[in-house]
C-alpha cells in the first residue's frame, strides 16, 4: 500500500489546502497520514495568545488547543485517512509574536524553531516512510508556514514532494505574500482535479474545524462558496518525480474532470 504524509503546520491547512488530493488518494487504496506541526497545548496563556482564543468566543480557561485538534480529527475521519499525528511544538503567538501584523513579518532573532523542527520532521519521514510527501509554500507569508519550510529545506529525503499553495491566503489577495516564489517558481506546476465525492468530503473536513469559521470565512456558508470557486482543483509545486500510482491515479481524475 503506498503512503502519502502531508505536513501541515496548522490544525486545518492541509485539509483547507490539499484536502481532495488526500481524499483521493485515500479513496484509491493510499495509507494518508496527515501530521499537524504546531499544536502544542499552553497552560495559561496570555497576551495576544490569549487573544487568539478570546476572540472567537472560547474562555480563557479552555484548552484551545486541545479543542482544534480534536477538530482536526474529525476532519480525518470525513477525509477518510488515517488517524493523525501531532508534534509538539508551539504556535507562534507562544513564540513571542505578539500581535497579528508579527505573524506574518520577519521570523524572530530569537525563534530558534527551525533545528529542532527540522530534526523532529526527519524522525517522523522516517518512520512513516512515505512515498509521497505534501508540504505548504507558505503561501501568505505566515512565519509558522515558512519556519516549516524552511526545517524541510535542510532534509534530503527520497520521496517526491507536492508542495501545496497555502488556501485560504491564495484567494484573501489578488496578490499574496510569496516568500519562497523564486524557489518554487523554479519547480513544474501540477494540478489535481478531484471528484464529487472528494470534494464532498474535503468540504465536511473542512467544516470540522469551527473554530476557524467565522474568522477565515464568516460562518460554514462562507467556506463552502470559497471551496466552490477552487473547482474541485488544488495546485502544486512538484519537486521530484510522481511514484506511478499517483501519477496514473491525478491523470486519470484530470482526464475525467
Amino acid at each position: 500500500m503506498p503512503v502519502a504524509l502531508a505536513l501541515s503546520p496548522h490544525l486545518d491547512d492541509a485539509a483547507f489546502s490539499c484536502g481532495g488530493t488526500l481524499a483521493t488518494l485515500a479513496d484509491a487504496g493510499w495509507h494518508v497520514v496527515m501530521a499537524t506541526i504546531f499544536t502544542a497545548s499552553v497552560p495559561d496563556p496570555k497576551g495576544f495568545a490569549l487573544a487568539c482564543q478570546t476572540d472567537k468566543g472560547l474562555a480563557p480557561e479552555i484548552d484551545y488547543m486541545a479543542l482544534r485538534r480534536d477538530e482536526d480529527r474529525r476532519a480525518a475521519e470525513a477525509l477518510g485517512i488515517a488517524e493523525p499525528v501531532y508534534l509538539p511544538f508551539r504556535e507562534a503567538p507562544h513564540r513571542g509574536y505578539g500581535s497579528a501584523p508579527e505573524l506574518f513579518a520577519d521570523a524572530r532573532d530569537d525563534d530558534a524553531i527551525v533545528a529542532p523542527l527540522a530534526a523532529a520532521v526527519a524522525r517522523l519521514v522516517g518512520e512513516v516512510s512515505p512515498d509521497l510527501v505534501l508540504a505548504p509554500q507558505a503561501v501568505g507569508g505566515h512565519v509558522d508556514h515558512i519556519q516549516l519550510v524552511r526545517a524541510i529545506g535542510t532534509l534530503r529525503w527520497d520521496a517526491p514532494i507536492l508542495w501545496w499553495r497555502d488556501f485560504p491566503y491564495t484567494v484573501r489577495s489578488a496578490a499574496p505574500k510569496q516568500p519562497f516564489r523564486e524557489e518554487f517558481g523554479a519547480l513544474s506546476e501540477t494540478m489535481v482535479h478531484y471528484s464529487a465525492r472528494a470534494e464532498a468530503r474535503k468540504g465536511r473536513a473542512c467544516a470540522a474545524y469551527e473554530t476557524q469559521l467565522g474568522y477565515q470565512f464568516g460562518g460554514v456558508d462562507g467556506l463552502m462558496r470559497r471551496l466552490a470557486e477552487e473547482a474541485r482543483s488544488e495546485r502544486f509545486r512538484l519537486a521530484g518525480m510522481l511514484p506511478d500510482a499517483a501519477a496514473t491515479l491525478f491523470a486519470d481524475h484530470a482526464a475525467r474532470s
